[in-house]
């Protein structure tokens, strides 16, 4: 064990803005839709990036895009041609694009339209950097280093031409002020951005501190990652420095910690930060050499009789008591088994346990020449029985169940077989943000994905027997269920164009117009996050995995409402809801307008319809007709005046054209009710 010794994770490890902020985007889109690809990895992290394809999110390159997908461009950002080729292929396109890279690249359009020559400090077969000059109107190059840059000025004789100089977001800040001191020198004239990212500066800073005062330094990231690598080139100018790209290839190094007093951790902006967390976990477990189990070096040195220590005894349970079992071994020793020793499980008393008369299978743990005493275990027996299980299920890729019992850092503590299993948080929660809290005390089922026969540890994973368990109710539910068919769901989440609804391991589709009969109504306003809802199957593609649902009633058909309540010739009481050159709308049922055409309105002219009727006004009208293959409905209010009335008006009317001196056969001036639009 190394006693002292201080582990410092720098603060700006992990995650920079950008690289979150594309994940993110990722994330998103995949739970709004399905066909969700990204141009190349979006980030440089294998862990990540796997996470991404699992749930459906491909890397695909620019050749293999296909029509109809949604491509997320990742944060390096890419050219000019490759936004023109994307449009040409009809895919939807989602810019997870760096607001920093994006800024480099408005840099280098503008200065390059403006006749100037770009150079960009960087690797030029990186990403960033062949997307920073896709965007160049023309000519530009890419170096390296101070002498990269002098060769560049004079081969090309720049030292005569309009000149932009800026750097890649994640160049070496030591290495940019050189060659910017070189640029000033050669190229007066040149106009020269700091593009440098100020987190990239900030993160390189730190881990130069922290190197100097660091007897190791890790860090950790991709090794195709440009930043990581720069990372790893400062620690090791001040200490002795290794790069790892997960705890993993940490727990593999069979590092040597003789003589390390402090380590210093940080990470590149590909990282997320569980895996940090994971690298500081693993790391303090190599330095303390923690074992939750039996310490057998130690215990052997205490014992007085190291013969004895770890034999497997079997005895016969004599008495029980809150703190002790006592056990017949068949030998003048009397054997205790302390409370602690009996079970893992600390919510257990000993008379839960055992109970007299039982034969139990022990290891000792130590003895005592002078009272006659064994000191003896259960727990570590059943724990040695329990992780011979454990190896097994790793070797048959079994399915184990176990109960959590902790929240540790990094992850959790699954209890299975008497044997504490560690799974990683990346492992054990079943999406991004989530309480580790929420498990404790739950039974889940989980898959070994390593074991330590030496140190007696595995590590599991539950997100791989939820992700199997996933796929399997996908092929179950695509090879049985048709369209047609009422399933059960749960609504997963709402969107302005419809609702995604869970039906168990497989994710379907209620657009708006299928989810309710009023069209105006936001589908927030139909169903809640979380609802449990019955379906109707609309459509499967199995190709796809894409499902279209229907989740509104054909019993709340408002035309079945209306067919079965409403006949032409009744008089009803509906409240106008628009009003038109020709005439009003009127509601007669949540769903349904008939017309009240301008003719209709009152026994004398109406001229403007406005003047007449309101919207919002309840007026009484009669139902005309009723035609149900147009959906479309007459009403009338002059329908329902006093015939009196109506024979005065009418005579006006006559009178007013004679005096007018209208020809007999003239047909009425306004619209007729066949004549109006459909309702």
């Amino acid at each position: 064990m190394l006693t002292n010794c201080k582990i410092s994770v720098a603060e700006t490890a992990g995650f920079c803005f950008g690289v979150d902020n594309a994940v993110k985007i990722v994330y998103n889109e995949l739970d709004n839709r399905n066909n969700v690809v990204t141009l190349g990895p979006i980030i440089h992290n294998t862990d990540v990036v796997e996470d991404l394809r699992s749930k459906g999110a491909v890397p695909l390159e620019l050749e293999d895009v296909k029509s109809g997908q949604t491509v997320i461009i990742r944060s390096h950002g890419v050219g000019l041609d490759v936004y023109k080729a994307l449009e040409e292929k009809g895919v939807r396109i989602v810019d997870a694009t760096c607001p920093f890279v994006a800024r480099i690249h408005k840099i280098a359009f503008e200065k390059s339209g403006e006749g100037c020559t770009v150079l960009v400090a960087g690797d030029e077969k990186h990403p960033e950097v062949i997307g920073i000059r896709a965007h160049c109107l023309g000519q530009s190059f890419a170096f390296g280093s101070v002498q990269e840059l002098e060769e560049l000025i004079r081969t090309h004789g720049l030292e005569a031409e309009k000149t932009v100089v800026l750097s890649q977001t994640t160049f070496s800040r030591t290495l940019w002020e050189e060659c910017r001191a070189q640029a000033e020198k050669m190229l007066p004239g040149a106009e020269i951005f700091d593009t440098i990212c100020n987190a990239t500066s900030r993160r390189q800073s730190e881990v130069e501190q922290l190197a100097k005062k660091s007897d190791l330094m890790v860090i950790v990231g991709s090794p195709h990652s440009s930043n990581t690598r720069k990372l790893f080139l400062i620690a090791q100018k001040y200490c002795r420095s290794i790069a790892i790209e997960n705890a993993k290839s940490l727990r593999e190094m069979r590092l040597d910690l003789s003589g390390v007093r402090s380590v210093g951790i940080s990470a590149g902006a590909s990282t997320p930060a569980y895996i940090i967390k994971e690298v500081e976990q693993t790391m303090s477990e190599l330095i303390n050499n923690v074992d939750e189990e039996f310490n057998w070096e130690e215990e052997m040195e205490k014992s007085l009789r190291p013969i004895h220590i770890g034999k497997r005894v079997t005895g016969t349970v004599l008495s029980v008591n809150n703190t002790e079992v006592y056990v017949d071994l068949g030998t003048k020793q009397q054997g205790v088994i302390p409370a602690g020793e009996l079970t893992n499980d600390p919510n257990l008393k000993p008379e839960d346990v055992v109970k007299v008369g039982d034969e139990l299978d022990l290891l000792v743990l130590k003895t005592n020449d002078q009272d006659g005493v064994v000191t003896l275990s259960k727990k570590k027996v059943d724990a040695a029985a329990g992780f011979e299980k454990i190896v097994a299920a790793k070797e048959t890729d079994e399915v184990l169940t176990g109960v959590v019992k902790s929240v540790i850092k990094g992850g959790v503590l699954v209890n299975c077989n008497g044997v504490n299993v560690f799974v990683p948080a990346s492992q054990a929660a079943p999406k991004r943000d989530f309480d580790l809290n929420e498990l404790v005390n739950k039974e889940v089922s989980f898959k070994i994905l390593e074991v330590n026969e030496g140190r007696q540890r595995a590590v599991g994973s539950i997100r791989v027997v939820a992700r199997e368990a996933r796929a399997a109710a996908q092929t179950k539910f695509f090879e049985n269920t048709h369209p047609g068919e009422e399933v059960e769901g749960v609504v997963k989440s709402i969107t302005d164009y419809g609702v995604f609804v869970d039906l168990g391991g497989v994710d379907g589709l209620v657009r708006r117009v299928d989810l309710s009969w009023n069209r105006d109504k936001h589908p927030s306003d139909v169903v809640s996050v979380g609802d449990k809802i019955s379906v109707r199957i609309k459509d499967i593609d199995p190709e796809t995995k894409k499902i279209s649902l229907i989740y509104k009633k054909d019993s709340e058909n408002p035309w079945e409402i209306f067919k079965a309540n409403y006949e032409v010739g009744q008089t009803i009481t509906a409240k106008i809801v628009s009003i038109t050159s020709f005439g009003a709308f009127a509601q007669i049922v949540d769903g349904i307008d008939g017309l009240i055409h301008i003719s209709q309105i009152a026994n004398k002219r109406v001229d403007n319809v406005n003047e007449a009727l309101t919207v919002g006004e309840d007026v009484e009208c009669k139902i005309t007709e009723i035609d149900l293959d147009k959906k479309r409905i007459s009403l009338s209010i002059r329908a329902l005046l006093p015939e009196e009335e109506a024979a005065d008006e009418e005579a006006e009317a006559e009178a007013e054209q004679t005096e007018e001196e209208v020809p007999a056969q003239a047909e009425p001036a306004e619209e007729t009710a066949e004549e109006a639009p459909e309702a």
